[in-house]
């Protein structure tokens, strides 16, 4: 009788140890860090549209290489295309950058 519980308690950790390898950590997924922002992707949008004055048509939220989470944003607009990076806790602009690869390839089609 002692024999099951202890393989019953083996193949339940067994069970669990796999069952987490496979789980995918919000360390390498957005999903957790997008949801404790203060300030959401449409209101991140809408900051970049104004700032460079067009229309997104690209939005992610990313990890920057010092670890800290942005808006990135593509903006569209009649001089071109931007690249606005926007705080998500204070819905600030981090950066803004003209798009050289996008135009480039613009210009190419």
């Amino acid at each position: 009788m002692l024999r099951s519980p202890i393989a019953a308690c083996s193949i339940l950790l067994l069970t669990v140890v796999a069952a987490s390898a496979e789980t995918p950590s919000t360390a390498a997924n957005d999903a957790g860090p997008i949801a404790s922002a203060r300030v959401s992707l449409p209101s991140a949008i809408d900051i970049a549209e104004r700032h460079a004055k067009g229309k997104a048509v690209r939005a992610e939220y990313e990890k920057q290489k010092d670890g800290s989470w942005v808006y990135d944003v593509e903006v569209k607009a009649d001089n071109g295309v931007t690249d606005v990076k926007v705080d998500p806790e204070k819905g600030t602009i981090v950066a803004s950058a003209a798009d050289r690869d996008d135009e480039d390839n613009d210009k190419a089609d």
